[in-house]
């Protein structure tokens, strides 16, 4: 317990040692020294260091590990110790690549399992007990019946791991080991069936891990689920409770080996809108404080620019770090629309105190002036007309201003002043490989995408809601002045009519009107 607490807080070296096949396969530089010596001066305790083997090791019987890809390996975990950090190394892609062909060919795969552990455990017998081993990644099985088959299979490798690496003596003899549930879920059945393997073993020095990426559909930005509303907060504090009860209460340390939003990379911008993210940052912290869970967050390259060695949103990150200790003020929202032409009217935001206290507001070293520039009434934060009708300036399409929100601990919430107008459409022609709708945003920025057909049900994919995934299906793309629809999104869609409803972030809505004929497109407003 008093090892994984002092990992809080964690930071995964996401998509780098794990990337298939070599460290920089999948976009990432090569790991350093400095880098490391980055994420340690910003806070973080520990690193967990996901490790693909599939490609890195020779044939049976002895499936001997490249020494140059280990060698690599130890280094990274050297200058990591180096640093002070906790580190934590795993069996990761290795478990969708051949693992889980168990079910069909269990002694292949257990020799395979089996002889990469002996070599892992062997090589880094002697290190820190600051290094811990994780048994696999997101453990899943082809051609199970059922999660309770996965279940007994998961305990078969998590308890062959166990016995092995204490077999091989030296610090492996007490080093904190992790083990997952199937699909690293927090489901209770998941959470019952690894406990009971913990009963089984009786090992004091043995931690639970389970990945969090929050509410499905505001993680992926489908069925409507742009905001972090009730249907998130209470998964997650659900989930937290969970692992909670069933592990720590018992003295079992849990590690919330991944966390983030599944679609939250700076590459496709807009999926998860940020002030509803830096929300889900600041309930993640705090839930997770408050039950004594060490989280790690999973950064494949969105949070840090490993080139530059900086954070690629500072606020994103200030949200984190007071996560770790405190709380954070909160409001409905950090955007404030106006409007492009005409008189502005006074704006009201609910603020979430979060046990914060309200102190004011500023727009960098300003402060504005209650009574004048806003009002509090409770927790209903006023702007003025006026004040907004000066933060707007000249009232360009887009963002006018920003102004914080102070609170009497935490991070600031920043506020946008923006002006816009109600989006614009035209008619168009296209395929369903290409088809883009001409779109003026007029400072507007696009929330979501409904897709129905006549009698009201939804099409595309996922169509048992009519609301579609933000950019699997449709993409905005602010520049060029389009919304497109993607092929995966017509590959599912009937030929006919279909309604397109446009939801922006204003309150504004759009309808559109699309027909499919075979691998033709044409689109319009009536």
């Amino acid at each position: 317990m008093a090892t994984v607490a002092a990992m809080q807080p964690g930071w995964n070296l996401g998509n780098t040692f794990d990337a298939i096949p070599d460290e920089t396969s999948w976009g990432n530089p090569l790991t350093t020294q400095a880098m490391l010596h980055q994420v340690r001066s910003q806070g973080y305790k520990s690193i967990r260091i996901p490790i693909t083997w599939s490609n890195h090791h020779g044939a049976a019987p002895d499936y001997t590990i490249d020494s140059a890809w280990l060698s690599r390996v130890r280094q990274v975990v050297d200058w990591s110790l180096a640093e002070g950090l906790y580190v934590l190394i795993n069996l990761h892609h290795d478990s969708w690549q051949w693992i889980n062909t168990y079910p069909t060919d269990s002694t292949t795969v257990m020799n395979r399992y089996s002889a990469l552990w002996r070599q892992i455990a062997g090589t880094f017998r002697d290190y820190s007990p600051k290094l811990l081993f994780e048994s696999i990644n997101e453990p899943q099985f082809a051609g199970t019946s059922d999660d309770a088959q996965g279940d007994q299979l998961t305990n078969t490798l998590n308890t062959a791991f166990v016995r092995l690496v204490r077999q091989t003596g030296g610090a492996n003899a007490t080093r904190v080991l992790v083990l997952p549930t199937l699909h690293t879920s927090s489901e209770q059945p998941r959470l019952d069936a690894l406990s009971s393997t913990f009963t089984a073993l009786h090992d004091p020095n043995l931690a639970a891990t389970v990945h969090f990426y929050g509410w499905w559909p505001f993680s992926v930005n489908i069925a409507g689920g742009t905001k972090y509303d009730s249907n998130v907060e209470q998964d997650l504090t659900a989930s937290f409770d969970r692992v909670r009860t069933t592990f720590v209460s018992r003295g079992i340390p849990v590690i919330i080996g991944e966390w983030a939003l599944l679609s939250y990379d700076y590459t496709r911008p807009g999926i998860i809108e940020r002030g509803e993210f830096l929300k889900y940052i600041e309930a993640v912290g705090y839930n997770a404080r408050a039950r004594n869970l060490t989280t790690m967050l999973w950064d494949a390259g969105s949070f840090l620019d490993r080139n530059q060695l900086r954070w690629r949103d500072q606020g994103v990150f200030d949200m984190m770090k007071a996560s770790w200790t405190t709380r954070s003020g909160t409001a409905s929202s950090d955007q404030v629309y106006v409007p492009h032409t005409g008189t502005i009217p006074s704006r009201t935001l609910t603020l979430n105190l979060n046990g914060t206290t309200f102190q004011g507001l500023r727009q960098g070293s300003t402060a504005l002036t209650q009574g004048t520039d806003y009002t509090v009434s409770g927790t209903t934060l006023t702007l003025t007309s006026a004040a907004l009708t000066r933060l707007a300036g000249n009232r360009a399409y887009g963002v006018n201003a920003t102004i914080e929100a102070r609170f009497s601990q935490g991070a600031p919430w920043q506020i946008s002043i923006i002006s816009s107008d109600t989006p614009t459409q035209t008619a168009a022609t296209g395929t369903t490989s290409s088809f883009a709708i001409p779109t003026q945003f007029r400072g507007d920025q696009l929330a979501t995408m409904e897709a129905k057909y006549a009698d009201g049900s939804g099409a595309g994919p996922a169509n048992w809601t009519s609301y579609k995934e933000f950019w699997s299906s449709f993409q905005p793309d602010y520049s060029a002045g389009t919304i497109l629809l993607k092929p995966e999104f017509f590959a599912e869609v009937n030929d006919g009519r279909v309604t397109l409803t446009f939801h922006f972030w204003s309150g504004k809505q759009l309808t559109y009107y699309i027909t499919k004929s075979g691998t033709t497109v044409t689109g319009g407003t009536s």
